[in-house]
């Protein structure tokens, strides 16, 4: 796993998907991506495997998107890394819990709306700063985010894309518990513990139907954010924040 970047480990009968790369706020690299992909497919296939966690560490979930690398491995097409992690994420079968604590950026709040179960640490700081890039929401958040937290609110976090904290995530449904930033992985843990302990068919199958209803939508969904990604990842309005994040300045739009 490039570097080591991504680490699988496995207690009992739940794997863990670790971001490793606290260094740079574990900022998602392309290679990253087709680690985390390769590692869920994997664990559909195997039998002792019956839940996952993905987690980063106490101080970062993820910051989102490595900016160089992004633009040196843009989005271009629907076979592109980002996408095919978005792919296996969205239509995971087993149950999928996530530890989230200090930053959680961009598909690192996205790919939330797909995992089963949420726990977030006290200070967590979630944002969905796509607008502010000259991009659009991506990973189905079109779709999920109003159906999760109703369209005013949804306009307000994608549109503004202002930063919320963990307890605000809470009461928007997207996180059902916050915890003190040490016990939000052994508390995520624990409960991937317990749905592993439970019949694994008929979890699966409860998972599959809960997920019924939206399943072509979110697939559309996908593609659709996507197609207009990569053509707004083209436009002159995002070079230009893109470059002005690197340069660590405010974009200039015309």
């Amino acid at each position: 796993m490039e570097n080591n970047l991504i680490q699988l480990s496995q207690q009992d009968q739940v794997l863990v998907l670790r971001i490793n790369r606290v260094d740079k706020k574990n900022a998602l690299t392309a290679a990253m991506y087709e680690a985390l992909t390769a590692a869920l497919d994997q664990a559909i296939e195997d039998a002792d495997v019956r839940a996952v966690v993905i987690t980063g560490d106490e101080r970062c979930f993820t910051a989102g998107n490595d900016i160089v690398d992004f633009m040196a491995n843009p989005l271009v097409d629907t076979n592109s890394p980002v996408m095919r992690f978005l792919r296996a994420l969205s239509t995971f079968p087993k149950p999928l819990v996530a530890a989230v604590n200090g930053v959680a950026v961009g598909i690192g709040t996205t790919l939330l709306l797909h995992c089963d179960l949420v726990y977030a640490g006290e200070g967590t700081r979630f944002s969905l700063p796509f607008v502010d890039l000259g991009l659009v929401a991506e990973g189905a958040s079109s779709l999920l985010l109003p159906r999760l937290v109703g369209q005013r609110k949804a306009a307000e976090l994608l549109l503004l894309a202002e930063p919320f904290d963990a307890a605000t995530a809470a009461q928007m449904g997207l996180v059902n518990r916050v915890l003190p930033p040490a016990e939000v992985e052994p508390f995520a843990l624990a409960q991937a513990q317990k749905l592993a302990a439970k019949a694994p068919s008929a979890l699966q199958l409860t998972k599959a139907l809960m997920q019924r209803p939206l399943e072509d939508a979110i697939a559309d969904a996908i593609a659709v954010e996507a197609y207009h990604f990569a053509a707004q990842l083209r436009s002159p309005e995002a070079q230009e924040a893109l470059q002005a994040f690197i340069e660590k300045r405010k974009p200039r739009f015309s």
